[in-house]
């Protein structure tokens, strides 16, 4: 039977509305509104004219229903810039990412999950420091923030979204945490949003976005002593010259420059006044550009996961028919890599098949 809630996740993915939709269909509104309550069940002409409108697999509008996620269940980076549709369609990708997970669990043994529950620590600097002890990485810095969450069970997702506006956004499923990151973004405010993501993750496990700006400075002040623990940067910056200082130590981080000067005024490194000058100095110098970035995080887990397909003979095709979903959902999800089927580097995230 044609499933409804699959034809509203695919309406919601491609930014639709149920008007724009029903005239792509070629169909009216009062039809398409008449079949989404369950008024009319769709004949096979008004079939055909919702698929070809969404783009999706025929086969795709007649599988069991998909895990939704709620606005509530999920933690987002960022509200106040993000439409509605927007956020829908990250969603929506996120409900595809829950089958793509449950298929390669079939097939692979991935990482268990190794997050603490926080959720009673009142400082978040303290939760990052119990965190960086629990996985015994100290105050060293993180050179791969994508691979260290994926180590410790943690599926990450990337977003194609072609906005600034969703940043990134986490959430749990089936007892498996979940971070997605938009890679319009640069390599340093990717990681910064992965490790804010992560805080939601480990401080807010039973909330959503329900819970305000509070959450949210919890998490940014998490993910700044997390990425920069505050001894490393002491040690690493005992005095602040310049603002070309800052954007030679930043890599130490892999944090923006903006970032490392937040550090460093919150932990009494800088003034008011010369933070506010930094401030100043970034936006004329560099805009919304960062000096010096970082090349792109990818996943090490889903290319080892391609990587073992293509051995197999299974191509990015083959998958995406499996789960009947359009190829380039699959390249959104899987950080474009499902074109890239090179063997992964020694020392990758833990990985073994099914047999």
């Amino acid at each position: 039977m044609f499933n409804i809630g699959r034809m509203e996740l695919a309406r919601k993915r491609q930014r639709l509305t149920a008007k724009a939709l029903a005239e792509r269909a070629g169909i009216s509104p009062v039809t398409l509104s008449r079949v989404v309550n369950g008024q009319q069940i769709p004949d096979e002409d008004t079939v055909d004219g919702l698929v070809r409108a969404l783009g999706f697999p025929r086969e795709f509008f007649f599988r069991d229903d998909a895990a939704p996620i709620s606005a509530d269940a999920a933690s987002f980076r960022s509200l106040t810039a993000m439409s509605a549709r927007e956020r829908d369609a990250a969603l929506a990708a996120g409900s595809l990412a829950f089958e793509m997970s449950a298929w390669v669990r079939e097939r692979f043994v991935l990482p268990q999950p190794d997050l603490l529950d926080l959720s009673h620590e009142r400082d978040p600097a303290g939760a990052a420091r119990a965190l960086r002890q629990h996985w015994a990485i100290g105050e060293r810095p993180i050179s791969h923030m994508i691979k260290l969450l994926e180590t410790k069970g943690v599926r990450v997702f990337s977003l194609a979204e072609n906005t600034k506006n969703v940043d990134a956004f986490s959430c749990w499923h089936d007892g498996e945490p979940y971070v997605f990151l938009n890679t319009f973004k640069t390599t340093e405010r990717s990681r910064f949003d992965a490790a804010h993501e992560l805080a939601h993750l480990v401080l807010h496990k039973h909330g959503g976005p329900n819970q305000g700006r509070a959450a949210e400075l919890e998490a940014h002040a998490f993910a700044s002593s997390f990425l920069m623990p505050h001894d490393d940067v002491v040690a690493t910056i005992p005095f602040v010259r310049s603002l070309d200082q800052l954007v030679l130590a930043k890599k130490r981080w892999g944090v923006s420059v903006a970032a490392l000067a937040h550090r460093l005024h919150r932990i009494g490194r800088i003034s008011d006044w010369n933070y506010r000058t930094f401030c100043i100095q970034i936006n004329k110098r560099f805009g919304t550009n960062e000096p010096d970035g970082l090349p792109p995080e990818r996943s090490a887990i889903w290319q080892r996961v391609l990587t073992e397909l293509w051995r197999e003979g299974v191509t990015r095709r083959h998958v995406a028919a499996r789960l009947d979903i359009p190829e380039a959902e699959l390249d959104n999800l899987l950080f474009g890599l499902t074109g890239d089927v090179s063997p992964p580097s020694v020392g990758g995230s833990s990985l073994r098949l099914v047999r």
